[in-house]
């Protein structure tokens, strides 16, 4: 089953559909989650307390005392704004997307994708047929100027994911690619509530995932300081779930971002999900960098934006 199926899975990547033609047993890591400790963010304190449920923690989180005494737990590299959108920008946003036409991708996911082409395994970028991004969207990027944390933050990349219960939509546990896209990972959540459930990376021996090798060209120059041994150590075992609120900006940087996987539970998939996710380039490729050359007129083309409604778009 390498091969990509009529639902555009491949691999180990299923949905119910393919599952249910295919006779595909999907892996159930909502199940081997379970056997963990877990734990929830609550991005009113920027604390982790015990737990599974999301939303009882966070409604615990304005009870008297606070979280019912418990003393929260440090979790750096996670920043989320509850109220990114109104409840009007967010619909205007939807329709606009909706207008445009969805890909299929894998794990029952739909995707719109706006950036360069980049291979990588054989880590080659490319311009291609990136020819900026939709207007309907560009007030999101600026608003990203008024977040500190952003304020240095060049979009190359922004794709539309879309997550449905009916599909069985879902995300494997994974990290980012670590050679072309940069630190921070961004999320507008859109549409309904979810959640991203976070497991420890431990790297197999001998074998290099995500090109996380990359990561000490441009070590020195992160946000977030990464852990140590020790310190990743405590967290052993531990499963840390961050809400994704409907109408919230996530961005994870540092720890969360290099040393754990993220992932979108079928399990977490009540209701229509749309999710804007945007990317940055790595160091290497930001001017003055030693790849800047490769990408000078990429960020020429993600200063553009377009009317979707007069400007044919190829999907």
């Amino acid at each position: 089953m390498d091969h990509p199926r009529p639902c555009g899975c491949k691999g180990r990547r299923t949905c119910l559909s393919c599952e249910a033609e295919f006779g595909i047993a999907p892996i159930d890591f909502y199940s081997t989650f379970q056997n963990n400790d877990s734990y929830v963010y609550c991005p009113r304190c920027s604390k982790i307390y015990p737990g599974w449920d999301w939303e009882k923690v966070l409604a615990e989180h304005s009870d008297t005392p606070q979280h019912g005494g418990v003393q929260g737990e440090d979790y750096p590299g996670v920043y989320i704004d509850l109220d990114f959108l109104t409840t009007t920008e967010e619909a205007e946003l939807l329709q606009g997307l909706d207008e445009l036409p969805w890909d299929v991708s894998q794990s029952g996911r739909r995707k719109q994708n706006f950036g360069p082409k980049t291979n990588f395994k054989k880590t080659r970028l490319r311009p291609a047929q990136f020819a900026g991004f939709p207007q309907l969207s560009e007030f999101v990027q600026r608003r990203f100027e008024q977040v500190p944390l952003l304020a240095t933050f060049q979009t190359i990349e922004q794709c539309s994911l879309e997550y449905c219960p009916e599909r069985g939509a879902s995300i494997d546990p994974h990290i980012d690619d670590c050679w072309i896209w940069g630190e921070r990972i961004v999320t507008v959540n859109l549409l309904s509530d979810s959640v991203l459930t976070m497991s420890p990376y431990r790297g197999e021996e001998g074998k290099t995932k995500y090109n996380l090798h990359f990561l000490e060209q441009y070590r020195e120059h992160l946000l977030g300081e990464l852990m140590d041994e020790e310190a990743l150590a405590g967290y052993e075992n531990r499963i840390v779930r961050i809400p994704m609120p409907r109408r919230s900006l996530l961005v994870l940087y540092g720890p969360p971002r290099y040393q754990w996987e993220h992932s979108v539970l079928r399990e977490d998939i009540k209701e229509r999900r749309v999710c804007l996710a945007y990317r940055e380039f790595t160091p290497m490729y930001l001017q003055g960098g030693s790849e800047f050359g490769q990408s000078e007129e990429i960020f020429e083309r993600a200063k553009q934006f377009w009317d979707h409604r007069t400007v044919k778009v190829e999907s």
